[in-house]
């Protein structure tokens, strides 16, 4: 896993940014996973004013979040179709029919998680996936003790979680239990990955993912498998990281073509 520290959470979704846009130029038919909540903002509009004012092309993209809430309708404003469409969606070319997030009232939820999976199939696997990562080390919605091999399945939030995500609902009793959610293995397809952690709230769980041992505990330590995987900071994320001197001095020396 490469890690990548900044300054702050400004600069690091910046470098976020780069990285999509350059997958992107690079295939504009790119089959992009993508994340919700507060971590992912700054990037999503690095990527909006990539778009307006140099062109950025996102016609022939196409999009498969991470999770949805169970119950909640698309027009819910606490949902992640709106968070997607206010926040990204409506500010880029990405074309509606090649927007894909999961349904919160599907009639049968195993059967709409397996045509879930079917469709990223069918789009040739995703090509790079954004996550964030929870103080407890979930990815998705995929709470510790997850399979590390799951697929898209529905998952009972923690308390933990609940609390977390309590600010768009007024209060953690009024945040939905149950989730839609890629799995961990769903993750693990992607042929690339780019995890974001920005606060000291995230120090101990970026600890873990990127330097203790891979365990369903932590489900982000997965990610240590990946052939290509960035994790991007800023300094109190990496706050609890024991080699921040060697991940610096390797970012900074890196050749100019892998640099963005």
């Amino acid at each position: 896993m490469e890690i990548i520290i900044q300054p702050n959470a400004e600069t690091a979704s910046l470098i976020a940014a780069r990285v999509i846009a350059r997958v992107v130029r690079e295939k504009p038919s790119a089959v992009l996973g993508l994340a919700t909540g507060s971590t992912p903002l700054a990037m999503y509009r690095e990527l909006a004013r990539l778009h307006r004012e140099d062109g950025l092309d996102f016609s022939g993209v196409a999009t498969f979040n991470l999770d949805e809430y169970v119950g909640l309708p698309p027009e819910h404003p606490a949902s992640y179709h709106a968070f997607m469409q206010e926040h990204f969606f409506r500010h880029v070319n990405v074309r509606p029919e090649n927007i894909h997030i999961p349904d919160g009232l599907a009639p049968d939820i195993p059967a709409f998680c397996r045509s879930y999976e079917e469709a990223i199939r069918a789009a040739g696997g995703i090509d790079l996936q954004v996550l964030g990562i929870g103080s407890d080390g979930h990815i998705g919605f995929n709470e510790p003790s997850s399979s590390l091999a799951s697929r898209t399945r529905i998952k009972t939030l923690t308390a933990q979680t609940r609390s977390d995500n309590a600010a768009n609902f007024g209060s953690a009793e009024k945040v939905p239990i149950h989730v839609i959610t890629m799995g961990v293995g769903t993750i693990m397809d992607a042929r690339q990955v780019l995890i974001l952690a920005f606060g000291e709230k995230k120090a101990e769980a970026v600890a873990a993912a990127v330097e203790g041992p891979i365990t369903a505990m932590s489900p982000a330590s997965i990610l240590q498998m990946h052939p290509v995987a960035k994790c991007i900071t800023d300094e109190g994320a990496a706050a609890k990281l024991t080699r921040t001197d060697y991940y610096r001095w390797v970012y900074d020396r890196k050749p100019g073509w892998q640099k963005v």
